[in-house]
C-alpha cells in the first residue's frame, strides 16, 4: 500500500464470490485498502472455474484458471480458510476483529451458523462495517431466494426495454451484454462502504449495509423509470433508438454501421449543413428535438439513404471538426486498438508473483487487466498486483496476524486452511 492512497490503512475482509461483491472489494483495493480475499480451500471462488476462456501461462499454453476471475480480483491477497471447520471460523472471527470492513454475499442468515453474521461480529468489533450483498435484500418476501444477474435483469424490467421491438427482425427481450446489475451493485456497495467509513469517523461505530441486486436494478433504469413514474406507461424496447432524443442511434453506412448521438438542436443544424441538407433543420417537423422525436419516422426516411453514401470512417472524419457526435461501432478488439484507449493506458499487464524475474509457480507471471477509470491528481489509484492465485498469501497473512510456523502447520493439519 502506498501512503497517499485514499483508503490506505483500511483493512477489508472479503468473503464474497462471483462478481457483485468482488467488484466492490476490487474498487476498495484499487483505492488503497488492504483486501484479504477468503476462499474455500481447493475450489476457491466459483469464477476461478467459469471457463473457457482460460488464462494462458508465460509459454502461451491454456491453464485451468478462468479469465472471469481476473476481471474483479485485482490488488487483493488470497487466503484459503474452511469456515465449516471450528478452527476456520475462529480464524475468520480473529481477522474480523481487526478489520475495518467485511463484505459477504451469502444467502440471508447463511453465516449465522458459523458465528460470522453481523450481530456476532459486531460484538467483537463495534467499529466493523459489514456489507451484505444479496439478490433481494435482508427483508421482504423474496429475501431468502438466491439472486442472479440475469434473473434480476428480467424481474426488474431491464430486459423489457433492451433489444428490438416485437415484430422487428431479432425482436424480443435481451439481457445486457455484461452482468451490469452485478457491476452496478458492486459500485453502489463500494460507495456505501466509503460513506460508512466517513460516518464512523464521527460516531465511532460501524454499521450493517444491506445491498440488493433488485434494488440496484430498479434504481439504475434512470430516465426509463422516471418516464414510467411520470406517465404510468411502461416503456418498451426500441433497439438503439433513444426514447427522448432524435437522431440518436445507429445507421447503416457504406461499409457497416455508424453511430450518431445528436443531443441538441445546434448539433442537428450542424449535421444537416455537413451532409448538404440544411433545409432539414429549417423544417418545422425537425426544428426542435421534441418535434424530431414526434416525427422520427419521417426524419429517418430522409436520413437513411444519405447515411449509406459514405463509409463509417468517412462520416467520422467529416463530423470530427463540426461538433457532431459520431463514432464507429467497435468490437472490444477494435476498442483496445483505438488510439484514445491506448493513450489513456487502459490496458495493463500486472505482475502476479511480484519479482518479474522470478519463476511463477503456476506459470502465470502477468495478467492483463483494464485500468480503473478513476483519475485523481493527489491520491491516485494504485496497482500492486494481478488477481492472486488461490491461497497465494495464506502464510503471509497469518504471519502478519502474529502466528508462527507451528500454529500455521496446525491449521493446515486440521484442514482449516
Amino acid at each position: 500500500m502506498t501512503s497517499n492512497s485514499p483508503l490506505s490503512g483500511i483493512k477489508v475482509l472479503d468473503l464474497s464470490r462471483v462478481l457483485a461483491g468482488p467488484w466492490c472489494t476490487q474498487m476498495l483495493a484499487d483505492l488503497g485498502a488492504d483486501v484479504i480475499k477468503v476462499e474455500r480451500p481447493i475450489a476457491g471462488d466459483d469464477t476461478r472455474h467459469w471457463g473457457p476462456p482460460f488464462l494462458r501461462d508465460d509459454a502461451g499454453n491454456a491453464t485451468q484458471q478462468a479469465s472471469y476471475f481476473a476481471s474483479c480480483n485485482r490488488n487483493k491477497r488470497s487466503i484459503t480458510i474452511d469456515m465449516a471447520k471450528p478452527e476456520g471460523q475462529a480464524l475468520i472471527r480473529q481477522m474480523a476483529a481487526q478489520a475495518d470492513v467485511l463484505v459477504e454475499n451469502f444467502k440471508v442468515g447463511g453465516l449465522r451458523q458459523y458465528g460470522l453474521d453481523y450481530d456476532s461480529l459486531r460484538s467483537l468489533n463495534p467499529r466493523l462495517i459489514y456489507c451484505s450483498v444479496t439478490g433481494f435484500g435482508q427483508t421482504g418476501p423474496y429475501a431468502e431466494r438466491a439472486g442472479y444477474d440475469l434473473m434480476v435483469q428480467a424481474m426488474s424490467g431491464l430486459m423489457s426495454i433492451t433489444g428490438h421491438a416485437d415484430g422487428e427482425p431479432g425482436g424480443g427481450p435481451l439481457k445486457v451484454g455484461v452482468a451490469v446489475i452485478d457491476v452496478f451493485t458492486g459500485l453502489y456497495a463500494a460507495n456505501a462502504v466509503q460513506a460508512a467509513l466517513h460516518a464512523r469517523n464521527v460516531s465511532g461505530e460501524g454499521q450493517h449495509i444491506d445491498m440488493a441486486l433488485l434494488d440496484v436494478a430498479m434504481a439504475i433504469q434512470a430516465n426509463q423509470v422516471s418516464s414510467y413514474l411520470a406517465t404510468g406507461t411502461a416503456p418498451g424496447r426500441a433497439g438503439n433508438l433513444h426514447p427522448s432524443l432524435a437522431p440518436y442511434q445507429d445507421f447503416p453506412s457504406a461499409d457497416g454501421n455508424v453511430l450518431l448521438a445528436i443531443g441538441n438542436d445546434g448539433q442537428f443544424a450542424r449535421f444537416c449543413a455537413a451532409v448538404g441538407h440544411p433545409e432539414w433543420s429549417g423544417d418545422e417537423r425537425f426544428a426542435t428535438n421534441a418535434n424530431r422525436v414526434r416525427n422520427r419516422s419521417a426524419l429517418l426516411a430522409l436520413m437513411m439513404p444519405v447515411m449509406k453514401t459514405r463509409t463509417t470512417a468517412e462520416w467520422v472524419t467529416l463530423f470530427e471538426d463540426k461538433a457532431v457526435p459520431c463514432g464507429p461501432i467497435n468490437t472490444i478488439a477494435d476498442a483496445f486498438a483505438d488510439p484514445q484507449v491506448q493513450a489513456r493506458g487502459l490496458r495493463m499487464d500486472l505482475p502476479r508473483w511480484g519479482d518479474n524475474n522470478a519463476a511463477a509457480p503456476d506459470g502465470i507471471r502477468h495478467i492483463a487487466s483494464v485500468a480503473n477509470p478513476i483519475r485523481m491528481s493527489a491520491t491516485p489509484i494504485t496497482y500492486r498486483n494481478a488477481p492472486p492465485a488461490l491461497g497465494q498469501h495464506t502464510d503471509e497473512v497469518l504471519r502478519e496476524m502474529g502466528m508462527d510456523d507451528a500454529q500455521i502447520a496446525a491449521l493446515k493439519k486440521a484442514d482449516a486452511i
